[in-house]
């Protein structure tokens, strides 16, 4: 009778240790799949920002670029707006 206790037990805590094992490597597994998930979330998101100041770099150059057309164009509208002045003079 003993013998059948003390095999009860050790089948017991064989199948307890069995679970713990699963339960651990399942907490393991489902952690890192989180992780993984949370990872390429916040790389999309890098992207996602990198494409918003690349667009608003191309946007500030070409702002720039037709600012520099004016900028030339007034100079020479101030050039003629001198020389029609010297000619007054």
């Amino acid at each position: 009778m003993n013998e059948e206790i003390i095999f009860g037990i050790g089948g017991m805590g064989f199948v307890l240790i069995i679970l713990a094992l699963i339960t651990i490597l399942a907490a393991i597994i489902v952690s890192q799949v989180l992780k993984t998930t949370r990872a390429k979330m916040a790389s999309m998101a890098q992207v996602t920002r990198d494409e918003a100041y690349r667009k608003l770099a191309e946007e500030a150059v070409s702002a720039q670029q037709k600012m520099a057309l004016d900028i030339a164009d007034m100079k020479e509208r101030i050039a003629a707006i001198e020389k029609m002045l010297r000619e007054i003079e």
